[in-house]
Parts: C-alpha cells; sequence; structure tokens
C-alpha cells in the first residue's frame, strides 16, 4: 500500500490540491446515488477556489440519510442530474491532486457515476484521472490508538471545527485542514503529552 509522504512531498513542492466530499442517497455506490459534491482547491499559499453543487438523484432521499446530511427533496428539487455537475467537477479538479477522508467511498461513488455517463456519452472519462490522497489512512498512521476516525471525530480531537457536519462544502474544506494539521505535526511524536514545565 502505498503510503501518505508522497502527498506531503508534492504539496511541498507546490502541486495543487482539491479537497472533495460528495453526500448520498445511501452507502452503496451500485444502487444508491450522489445528492452533492462539495470541494475546496488549496495548495501551499493558501486557499485558491471553491466548489459545491446539489445533484438532483432523481429518485426520493432516503430519510435514513436525510438524517445525516439534512438534504431534503425540497432542496434537491429543480438541480442539476449528476450529467450536468460530473463534467463540470472534472473541470474544477483538472491537474490537481484530489484528497478524502475514506477516499474509496467518495471516489467510489464518482467513479460509478462517470462509468455509467461514459456509457451515455456525457464524458470521456471512465473513473476519476487524478493522484488521491487518503486522510483516513494518513490519521491512522500519525495518530494511531484513536477509537474512532471518522472525520468529525478526528479532526475535533485535533482542535479542527465542523461548521456544518455532513455537508459536503464543509467536509471538504474540515479535509483540507486536518491535512495542512497532518502535514504540520507528522514529526511529533505519537500517543505522547506535553511535559508541564516545574
Amino acid at each position: 500500500m502505498e503510503t501518505y509522504n508522497w502527498a506531503f512531498e508534492a504539496f511541498k513542492q507546490g502541486a495543487v490540491f482539491t479537497a472533495f466530499d460528495v453526500e448520498t442517497t445511501g452507502l452503496n455506490s451500485r444502487k444508491d446515488s450522489i445528492v452533492e459534491i462539495g470541494a475546496v482547491k488549496f495548495n501551499r499559499e493558501g486557499e485558491i477556489n471553491r466548489f459545491s453543487a446539489l445533484v438532483d438523484p432523481g429518485v426520493p432521499m432516503p430519510a435514513g440519510a436525510s438524517k445525516v446530511n439534512n438534504i431534503t427533496d425540497d432542496m434537491l428539487a429543480g438541480q442539476p442530474p449528476i450529467r450536468e455537475v460530473l463534467p463540470v467537477f472534472l473541470d474544477f479538479i483538472e491537474g490537481s491532486i484530489l484528497a478524502a477522508h475514506n477516499a474509496p467511498f467518495d471516489c467510489g461513488f464518482v467513479n460509478v457515476s462517470l462509468s455509467r455517463l461514459y456509457d451515455d456519452g456525457y464524458t470521456t472519462f471512465t473513473a476519476l484521472p487524478n493522484r488521491v490522497a487518503d486522510t483516513l489512512i494518513m490519521v491512522r498512521r500519525l495518530l494511531p490508538g484513536r477509537t474512532r476516525y471518522n472525520l468529525q471525530d478526528i479532526s475535533a480531537s485535533v482542535g479542527l471545527k465542523a461548521q456544518e457536519a455532513h455537508r459536503a462544502f464543509d467536509d471538504a474544506r474540515l479535509c483540507m485542514e486536518l491535512f495542512l494539521f497532518l502535514l504540520k505535526n507528522r514529526h511529533l511524536p505519537k500517543n505522547t503529552k506535553k511535559r508541564r514545565k516545574i
């Protein structure tokens, strides 16, 4: 398995990153659909640009998913379908390295959608062309021994604050901040507390 060091090195050398997140109607990328995509583009100079879009999934929003992300049918009514949103998202992320927390989930949903859109002639991509850094892998290696590694809990444990948890843009912003925190603190001793000065 690839380590996270390549991502930190690329960032230090000036690479552009895009932290992103998707909200969905459920957990199965083959059966469920994307209802929101959020992203923030950044590099070592700071934030570059933002992307946020709701997506009409073409089906009613399940109550269980809506309870988690607070996205309702009323919010999705009149929003563009995924075939219109994904090409714009691909333009936004072009040339950048992606960052996501539990990347297989988010990338999995995007890739399934891209594959379907490719078959229907809406895109030339069958999967995301970008390299991907997974902050979940990073925190498990750099902050071992934690009981919970979901984005909100691990971020809160290091002093980062969610403003609108489980909404795509805010989760993307939090992912960016977590990446920057890990980059800055990757050489600190693990599982140690600061000693009190006497």
